[in-house]
């Protein structure tokens, strides 16, 4: 237990991680609360719509990548942390003004989720390559973990939260109470000792930056591999809120603290798979394939699930599976690059974990429409198998994978992974 928790050891990752937990339950309540604006307020369950608005609010991971690894690269983490955490803090503000005044039209959600993602976009390499700073490569992998644990943690508790105040007083008071919760980080951040701080090498403010990332990505079988399968699963199998806003309003007929309390319940098995991870020292390419494998499966047997209970407890092995897979992704990524690369390594995974929205989600959400929820989760499915042929491929090809028989036994065997993570 110590080993899961030991980053917590750190006072700047206290501190950090108390910030972020607050802030995270605010942005799971105003992301259920965006979600049923959509798709029961200003449309008559239109999936589609739902899918538009994750599009544009992911988008910018992909159109800004040239200019957000770079600039996690080469300037202070904390102080771009602190301006771009203000800046979601007043769009979120301003949504839910337009929201509890009744002003609100489904053009100013779209307007809204592409301002939020143009700076995510710049938020999210910065906040993922600032756990090094905080703990240092020691305990990086444990550190990427247990903030995921805090961001499952508050899946718990915020779709639950934000379920029954749309209930009660409106959807727009969720986005209110997500403005206040940025408080708590931003005040987090300035109460950091930044002597304390681990600052990483940073890169040199000449180059090419973006293009000399993607060179370095593309001389690195591994990475190629590990990012093809996070394009697959982030773009075709991590729709969450249409997969479960769908399936509960659409197949279920429920309402709004149904659908807060689904959400919910997949937190259970998120929170288990940050947790596993963070007793890991340092996960491994065989940890992707098996979470792939299980998401396929947890995704598959959910699309089948006759009622409500049922498909809860399939969203747990989903949950469990997706939060191994990612955080696993994360780490290998950061850990397998050289220092002042991580930043536009951490910017190209996320790029294409949140940026490849735009393909999947209104294909989904078009797919939920026309054939049907169970059919939507069925891509989801799919995109989990297909990750799992691609980390095969790459283990034969580049680490031998391969079986052989020994003391009367079948047993797969592959070459040590040093060659393949070598940072020179």
């Amino acid at each position: 237990m110590r080993r899961t928790f030991r980053s917590l050891r750190n006072r700047n990752y206290r501190i950090w991680a108390g910030g972020a937990l607050v802030s995270n339950v605010g942005t799971w309540m105003q992301r259920i609360a965006q979600d049923w604006l959509v798709l029961t307020e200003l449309t008559d369950h239109n999936a589609t719509a739902v899918g538009i608005v994750m599009a544009l609010q992911y988008g910018p991971h992909i159109l800004l990548l040239p200019w957000t690894g770079s600039m996690a690269d080469r300037v202070d983490r904390r102080r771009l942390l602190i301006a771009t955490q203000a800046m979601q803090a007043g769009l979120a503000l301003a949504l839910g003004l337009l929201t509890v005044t009744g002003h609100v039209a489904l053009w100013h959600v779209y307007g809204f989720a592409f301002l939020l993602g143009c700076t995510s976009a710049f938020d999210a390499p910065a906040r993922h390559t600032f756990v090094v700073d905080l703990v240092g490569e020691a305990d990086l992998s444990n550190a990427v973990a247990l903030n995921s644990t805090s961001f499952n943690a508050a899946r718990m508790v915020g779709p639950a939260v934000a379920g029954l105040l749309i209930a009660a007083v409106g959807t727009g008071w969720a986005f209110l109470l997500n403005a206040l919760s940025f408080a708590a980080v931003i005040g987090a951040l300035y109460a950091l000792r930044q002597s304390e701080l681990q600052t990483s090498v940073r890169a040199a403010r000449a180059g090419a930056g973006f293009l000399d990332g993607l060179r370095y990505v593309k001389g690195r079988p591994d990475l190629l591999a590990l990012l093809l399968m996070v394009f697959l699963i982030g773009t075709f199998g991590l729709n969450f809120s249409l997969f479960i806003s769908t399936m509960s309003v659409t197949t279920f007929h429920g309402d709004s603290a149904q659908y807060g309390l689904l959400m919910s319940v997949m937190s259970i098995g998120t929170i288990s798979g940050a947790l596993l991870a963070a007793g890991q020292e340092r996960p491994r390419m065989d940890l992707l394939l098996t979470s792939a494998a299980a998401f396929g499966l947890g995704c598959a047997l959910a699309a089948c699930m006759p009622d409500p209970a049922w498909f809860a407890a399939s969203l747990v092995i989903v949950g469990l599976s997706a939060m191994t897979f990612t955080n696993a992704s994360a780490s290998l990524a950061q850990l397998a690059s050289a220092p002042h690369m991580r930043g536009r390594v951490t910017a190209i995974r996320l790029a294409i974990l949140m940026g490849g929205t735009p393909i999947g989600a209104p294909l989904v959400g078009w797919t939920a429409d026309h054939w049907g929820p169970r059919w939507a989760m069925g891509i989801g499915a799919a995109a989990g198998f297909l990750a799992v042929l691609v980390g095969v491929v790459y283990l034969v090809r580049y680490r031998r994978l391969r079986m052989e028989r020994g003391a009367g036994r079948w047993r797969l065997l592959m070459d040590d992974d040093t060659a393949a993570t070598d940072k020179a």
